[in-house]
């Protein structure tokens, strides 16, 4: 038996294709590996300090174990420096460089530790200069530039006034960066609920926006309309109650007859749905 015939009858004819089966299985697994890898990291330019260099998350786990291993879940842990020989950096990428503080043992503070709130004015109304430590919504603002245009409309939360911070709806050290949801097993409205008890009910009628989150009427950060809802007085409310008009003139919201009502105000302003959130004696959302 020659040994091309001998090959052959070790390898049967339906091999080749198993082997094809497999050959792409193994690419396929490959491919969601490299995918995975390429696409859940986020390249940031990092402050320069001086006297004090980067010296990557890894060696913040000497000391902060706890902190560290909670922070490998993090949204933020997946920030890197730019270039081919870039590091994991999420830590020092909010407390900066923290070579002095490693070599110090711990004595050294990172150069942007963070304090409770900010400076606050002075009996005459003038605010104290800040300290080197960071208030934390400037550290918020380097990366995410849109919310802080969201916080100078007239209308936001109190943030620039120092009374709430980033980190009460994004915590920055476990899981994803917003308060509830995913695996904590918390509906991200049950943040804004501890704030706003009133609007929870339970209402005997209740308002079927809340079942979509507070987010459908308000933007969490900040608008031009008053109460940060995301669109001006009635407009909000035909978003979802479809308006028609019928024989010309008449207009019909939710099926009934608001000609007359449209020109005294808003849906809650005019006296006809002031409970927006829900009611215990109406279903028309009245008090």
């Amino acid at each position: 038996m020659t040994n091309l015939t001998f090959i052959k009858h070790l390898w049967p004819r339906s091999r080749p294709a198993c082997n094809l089966t497999l050959a792409a299985g193994a690419g396929v697994l490959l491919l969601a590996a490299i995918s995975c890898s390429t696409t859940t990291r986020h390249a940031v330019v990092l402050p320069e300090v001086p006297g004090a260099k980067y010296i990557g998350s890894s060696e913040c786990e000497q000391c902060h174990e706890e902190l560290c291993r909670s922070f490998k879940t993090a949204d933020h842990s997946r920030l890197l420096a730019k270039g081919k020989n870039g590091h994991d950096y999420g830590c020092e990428s909010c407390h900066g460089p923290a070579s002095i503080h490693s070599d110090s043992g711990g004595e050294t503070k990172p150069p942007y530790s963070f304090t409770a709130g900010r400076p606050q004015p002075d009996r005459l109304g003038a605010r104290l200069p800040l300290t080197s430590a960071r208030a934390i919504e400037t550290v918020c603002y380097q990366c995410h530039l849109d919310v802080r245009g969201q916080f100078n409309l007239p209308s936001h939360h109190p943030v620039p006034e120092g009374r709430m911070t980033c980190i009460q709806c994004h915590p920055p050290h476990k899981g994803i960066a917003h308060v509830g949801g995913s695996t904590q097993l918390l509906a991200q409205e049950e943040n804004c609920l501890q704030c706003h008890p009133s609007q929870q009910g339970p209402f005997v009628f209740e308002h079927e926006a809340l079942r979509e989150g507070c987010t459908t009427c308000h933007s969490p950060h900040g608008t031009i309309n008053a109460k940060m809802l995301t669109e001006r007085n009635s407009n909000l409310c035909l978003k979802c109650h479809f308006q028609q008009v019928k024989n010309g003139s008449a207009i019909l919201i939710g099926g009934v007859d608001h000609t007359a009502r449209v020109t005294q105000g808003s849906c809650w302003s005019a006296g006809c749905h002031e409970a927006v959130h829900g009611s215990r004696v109406s279903p028309s959302l009245r008090f």
